[in-house]
């Protein structure tokens, strides 16, 4: 049973505010399924998208291996802290398996490597904060099973290594003498080396150190000049690196991404295996001659990825000096091999998915009137330009009850930074307006002066409501007081909901305040409510998503003309940061599913299985 107590505010009477005990609640048995494909989309040229619902890439870290024994190589993504995200290769295809790989915690960097030499891979990653902690596989080569060791990777004296948490080491055996080397980047641009040196009583190797400045190699990169190309070389920055012999010459080479380099920097091995010279190269942008030229902080991985016996390179963009908004959608590169030392750059999308940036803000509704709920996306920021964010609408060209989306473009609507779509009828002409939250304080009113079936919308109020305070505006509409008008729920930055009650008419809405701080409700920061009857009982529900994370339901139980919400515990539905959810009944059965733009600018879709009453 759930009972709390919270502040009601009674909207029939004004802004009078009073506590009371809620009446308990009788649990659902909430049952939400998350999907990543299985509702057919497809990009502006008509191209399918087999998994839509991924939920985006913004600071992809990729690895490429062979998990499973099959023969052919894996994928492993960081997209978040802490998760793991797993796509197996099927007859060449990379097909999601799961978000949290055996649920490791990896901290902010991972790196498999069979440090036990026992033949199957073992897993590094950040043991908090900026040590490293390591997974022993005690499955099989084809079937893994990671258990944690409790102890931090440590050298000869025990003491116990450092990498810091935003640089992703690697591991090789650089020089062919049959022991591990270990080698950390440093902010300086310079590299520790470390080299395995007995074992451990867990069964890892320990390191002893070699070189603080191994080969003399300082890597400076560069600082972004006004149109975006390098100006002067100066700085250090955080760094990936991985080994790889793509020239198959025998030895392996330095492949290394900086935040203050655009392009992923080849530090060629001129010696041998047995003897390396890397510090004789001068670091060269890769591909020779055509680089790849990005905004900077490359996470390079190589593997054989078709077959053919020679190693191709998948590269993850985390972002760095030269405007990590404009590849914040192209972001996971595949550069074949096509010949002995040829590369060519085939996708800036590997993993092809919904994704309009970062912080993807959706809205479901009939935007053709042509009776099936299409959907709008917002995003933080265009990719393009850089000074507004857009609204790329998804037709439905399937049916009310099998949906199909297409991408159709961006919504021709003049924009600001965060823009929030919501869709209703304002002015009581039978058209879907657009009320429109942005990174201020505003909500905007764009009127529909077109038809249910070439809609065209003109702004026609910049300011329909202001905030008392905050920013991040996130309307919601919903007549809440039963009188046939809309009223008006906004979150913002700070976590908290503001209420306005619609004193106007059906044709000329007044929306007047009734709380900044609505019913004490409160999910930590940028609050992103949507107003619908989840339920089913004929009362309008508050789900609400937030910067941490997840989505809340607060169901409604007013009574007596006087409105009140309680949050439904039962209700549990994990999502990624900056969760922004959106309702509608996707499959026509009757009951609400929900879409939720997520931080890296895509959408996860939850069907909604829960029993009925």
């Amino acid at each position: 049973m759930i009972a709390a107590r919270v502040r009601v505010v009674a909207l029939l009477a004004g802004v009078a505010t009073f506590a009371v005990p809620l009446r308990a609640q009788a649990p659902r048995a909430w049952q939400f399924v998350r999907h990543v494909e299985g509702m057919p989309v497809s990009d502006t040229a008509g191209m399918a998208i087999v998994q839509p619902f991924l939920g985006g890439f913004d600071v992809p870290r990729p690895q490429l291996v062979d998990i499973d024994g099959d023969g052919d190589v894996d994928l492993f993504v960081q997209e978040r802290g802490g998760e793991l995200m797993f796509f197996e290769r099927v007859l060449g295809t990379l097909v999601w398996r799961t978000e949290r790989y055996q649920d490791l915690d990896v901290g902010e960097w991972f790196r498999f490597v069979d440090l036990d030499r026992d033949g199957d891979l073992d897993l590094m990653g950040e043991l908090r904060n900026s040590f490293i902690r390591v997974w022993r596989n005690e499955g099989t080569s084809k079937v893994a099973h990671f258990v944690a060791i409790a102890d931090s990777l440590r050298d000869v004296d025990g003491k116990a290594i450092f990498a810091d948490q935003q640089n992703i080491l690697n591991t090789v055996d650089v020089d062919c003498n049959g022991k591990l080397d270990l080698f950390i980047g440093r902010v300086s641009g310079t590299i520790d080396r470390y080299e395995e040196d007995g074992r451990s009583p867990n069964g890892m190797p320990r390191f002893r150190f070699l070189a603080e400045r191994w080969e003399e190699i300082e890597i400076i990169g560069g600082v972004a000049g006004g149109d975006g190309a390098v100006a002067r070389p100066s700085l250090h920055g955080a760094n990936t690196m991985a080994f790889a012999d793509a020239d198959a010459d025998g030895d392996p080479d330095l492949y290394w991404g900086d935040f203050f380099e655009p392009g992923l920097l080849l530090i060629e091995n001129v010696g041998s295996c047995a003897q390396p010279n890397l510090h004789s190269s001068t670091p060269v942008q890769f591909p020779r001659g055509i680089p790849l030229l990005t905004s900077g902080y490359n996470a390079p991985t190589f593997g054989d990825t078709d077959g053919d016996g020679d190693l191709d390179l998948v590269m993850g963009v985390i972002g760095g000096a030269f405007g990590p908004s404009r590849t914040s959608i192209d972001n996971v590169y595949f550069v074949e091999q096509t010949a002995k030392d040829q590369f060519v750059s085939r996708t800036s999308r590997l993993i092809p998915t919904i994704d309009v940036g970062s912080e993807s803000s959706p809205s479901l509704a009939d935007v053709d009137g042509d009776g099936d709920l299409d959907l709008l996306v917002a995003n933080k920021t265009s990719p393009v330009n850089n000074d507004a964010g857009t609204i790329t609408w998804f037709e439905n060209i399937g049916t009310a009850r099998a949906p199909a989306f297409r991408d159709r473009g961006l919504l021709a609507v003049a924009t600001e930074f965060h823009p929030a779509p919501a869709m209703a009828d304002l002015d009581g002409d039978g058209l879907p307006d657009l009320v429109l939250g942005t990174w201020r304080d505003k909500v905007k009113w764009f009127r529909n002066s077109g038809s249910r079936q070439q809609p065209r919308w003109t702004l026609l109020d910049s300011a329909l409501v202001t905030l008392t305070r905050g920013s991040n505006a996130v309307p919601t509409l919903g007549d809440l007081t039963g009188d046939g008008l809309l009223d008006l729920v906004i979150g913002e930055a700070s976590g908290e909901l503001n209420a306005y009650r619609n004193t106007g008419t059906r044709t000329a809405p007044q929306f007047e305040l009734v709380s900044d701080r609505f019913l004490g409700i409160d999910v930590g920061r940028r609050s992103t409510p949507v107003l619908a009857d989840l339920d089913g009982d004929g009362k309008l529900d508050l789900l609400i998503g937030g910067e941490a994370g997840g989505v809340q339901l607060w169901r409604n139980v007013s009574a007596a003309g006087q409105l009140n919400f309680v949050r439904d515990t039962t209700f549990v539905l994990p999502t990624f940061d900056l969760s922004s959810p959106s309702v509608g009944d996707l499959d026509g059965d009757g009951d609400l599913d929900l879409f939720v733009g997520v931080g890296s600018g895509g959408l996860l879709w939850f069907e909604n299985r829960t029993p009925r009453p």
